[in-house]
């Protein structure tokens, strides 16, 4: 409501004010809305400039319980209160607040703005270091992305500069400014509220203390901080939910994250998507689904994402030397079993799990879909192995399922495939590793040490299957999807069916926290950022969605590259024939790990399983139980799965032989 709509108070309306238990050092500072009366108001302090709109509005309460806008049981100090408000009974006062219409206030100790904040925008986050080094700092629409270049990209100093100028700048903007209870939004039993940017629908109920932030709420997906929450210099995305004793230091939670039963974080980073639960959380870079469930779990100075944590999970980030300077990074999609340890500096490889303690300084990234395990003190390496695994590729199909975010303006770019010119590229190079190992040990010999790891000689050549078979089926799915139902009948149609779309896509791959791109387009942006191309944060963050958006163009100039390598053969001298059997070649791959997936799903239903059940008579009547309370391994939602994924990649391989000349 602009300011010419105010009217100052008549002499009738302050005697009743005063007569409602209203009091004023001078009632020339209260000025109110037209439509405005007095019976909303009573046992009011006024101080300063107050301006009051139309108190007309109806909140229903849980149980049913109707109540009509009001305000009373307040002081108020430099306050705009929109139309249709509710406050009462706070304890000490509100001060340099703008209070937006629908706002709902109840039991609260006092909501002070300083006119000194930047309401947690420009908070600098010490992820990954925590003597420093690394410092994030949070704003609004911060995304994944952006922050993986400020925290990571430490070699490219200009782009980080101009970054962080940015954001430095954004963040001024809010100085010397009222702070704001948004549209709609509501606050009860809460304690102390200092410098507190409150975002349209927030939900505040029962906070014991916050300072220092920002709540980016709306009104598809609110923002929500419950019981005995205290928060210190954040920023809240959409949809995010920080409950139940959580305490929270100099952090930014990302859209749809929860932050719950008091778990404890600090100069940390959750995007979206995020879970934790219990355990806590120091210096870490928590990525699109970063999840951690358990009191004794402790992820500290790494960067994770599609992460599951098992409890106890630990790493330490020093040696008792110079203190924590050692940082780690678990590649995306990777698992940690209970009481596992990893000390850092460490690297583990996308799609792997760790089980036990691992002391080495261990670098799988090379060998994805492993299993990293402690055998008598030393650590194991099982390369591959997680590719035919039913665990992999359920966790691959719920990730998606999974996205709470409701809000349209999503800020992560999330890729959600399990295969990519990222992780293909990785096996291409495992792959290669392996054979260099077997070369140099000889292939007689029984276990290949490295990087302090041992890998077990069948260990090693089933792995190097499973990654030729996953990499058949990538490049198979590649090159069908790229023809689609396109009909060839000469050798001639060949090049102009396959010649890639976009420029981009040759060369390494990097995942960008969740997002797949080409190294090269990640070092152009860096580039245009450095020399002012890019010079906003609206412009940089536009150019995370549209390589994300081009992911698909650019996957396929990636495979148009190595598709030579790959198949043996120039793509200029490709022949329908030779199609064919790249068809037949992928369709072999999928049905081989297909059946692998079917076999390791029947491992849940085998008799070990059923240990435990049918409590007092297990010989007769465990079976029956097992079915009851698990169903029958031919009703398993993933094996018929499985089972219809065989059936229709058989038929899209029959299709497509079709469309390549018949038989």
């Amino acid at each position: 409501m602009s300011n010419q709509n105010y009217r100052r108070l008549t002499a009738e309306e302050i005697k009743t004010l005063e007569s409602r238990g209203c009091v004023c050092a001078d009632w020339s500072g209260v000025m109110v809305a037209p439509g405005f009366k007095c019976s909303s108001i009573d046992n009011v302090e006024f101080s300063g400039e107050v301006r009051i709109g139309v108190l007309d509005g109806t909140f229903e309460r849980p149980g049913g319980l109707l109540r009509r806008s009001h305000v009373s049981h307040v002081t108020l100090h430099n306050v705009t209160i929109g139309n249709g408000v509710y406050i009462r009974h706070v304890a000490n006062y509100i001060a340099n607040y703008d209070i937006a219409d629908g706002a709902y206030i109840e039991n609260v100790d006092c909501l002070v703005c300083s006119l000194d904040s930047t309401f947690g925008i420009g908070t600098e986050v010490s992820v990954l270091n925590e003597t420093g080094g690394r410092e994030v700092p949070v704003y609004e629409r911060l995304s994944a992305q952006t922050a993986y270049l400020i925290a990571l990209y430490r070699h490219e100093r200009e782009t980080v500069a101009k970054l962080i100028e940015m954001i430095r700048a954004h963040a001024a903007g809010f100085r010397g400014r009222r702070a704001r209870v948004g549209k709609n939004a509501e606050i009860t039993n809460c304690g102390t509220i200092n410098d507190v940017n409150i975002g349209d629908y927030s939900r505040i109920k029962g906070a014991t203390r916050l300072k220092d932030g920002t709540t980016v709420s709306s009104e598809s997906d609110p923002v929500f901080i419950g019981r005995d929450v205290i928060a210190e210099g954040f920023v809240l995305a959409s949809g995010s939910r920080v409950d139940d004793g959580a305490v929270v230091r100099h952090c930014f939670v990302g859209q749809a994250t929860n932050l719950s039963h008091l778990f404890s974080a600090h100069d940390s980073l959750f995007f979206a998507n995020c879970n934790c639960e219990n355990g806590e959380a120091a210096a870490i870079f928590g990525g699109p689904y970063t999840v951690t469930m358990h009191k004794s779990s402790l992820l500290i100075a790494g960067i994770f994402s599609f992460l599951n944590a098992g409890s106890g999970s630990n790493q330490s980030n020093h040696m008792y030397k110079l203190g924590p300077i050692h940082q780690g990074v678990v590649e995306r999609g990777s698992k940690t079993t209970s009481d596992s340890y990893i000390l850092w500096p460490a690297r583990i490889g996308a799609f792997s799990l760790v089980m036990g303690r691992h002391v080495n300084h261990s670098d799988t990234s090379r060998l994805p879909f492993s299993y990293l395990i402690e055998n008598h003190s030393g650590s194991y390496l099982v390369p591959g192995v997680n590719l035919r695994s039913v665990g992999t590729i359920r966790d691959a199909q719920k990730w998606p399922r999974r996205d709470k975010r409701k809000d349209s303006d999503k800020l992560d770019c999330i890729n959600f495939n399990l295969l990519s010119p990222y992780t293909v590229g990785k096996m291409v190079s495992g792959r290669q590793l392996l054979n260099d190992l077997e070369r140099t040990a000889g292939a007689t010999a029984e276990r290949f040490a490295f990087q302090a790891m041992t890998i077990e000689a069948r260990a090693l050549r089933k792995g190097r299957r499973y990654y030729s078979m996953a990499i058949d089926k990538f490049m198979g799915n590649s090159v069908i999807h790229r023809l689609g139902n396109t009909k060839l009948t000469s050798d001639s149609q060949i090049l102009q069916a396959l010649s890639p779309l976009h420029p981009a896509g040759r060369g390494e791959w990097v995942d960008v926290c969740g997002m797949f791109a080409p190294k090269s387009e990640i070092d152009r942006l860096c580039r245009e950022i450095a020399d002012g191309t890019l010079d906003t944060l609206d412009a940089i963050e536009a150019r995370w969605h549209k390589l994300h958006e081009d992911y698909y163009d650019m996957e396929w100039t990636w495979v148009y590259e190595y598709l030579p390598e790959w198949f043996g053969k120039p793509i200029e001298e490709l022949t329908i024939q030779d199609l064919r059997a790249i068809v037949t070649r992928w369709h072999d791959s999928v049905k081989m790990l297909d059946n692998m997936l079917y076999d390791d799903a029947r491992k849940e239903y085998s008799l070990q399983s059923r240990t435990g059940f049918g409590i007092d008579d297990p010989e007769s009547s465990a079976q029956g139980d097992f079915v009851n309370v698990r169903g029958a391994f031919e009703d398993d939602p993933f094996v018929k799965m499985v089972l219809d994924h065989i059936n229709i990649k058989g038929e899209l391989a029959s299709r497509t032989l079709d469309n390549l000349g018949g038989n």
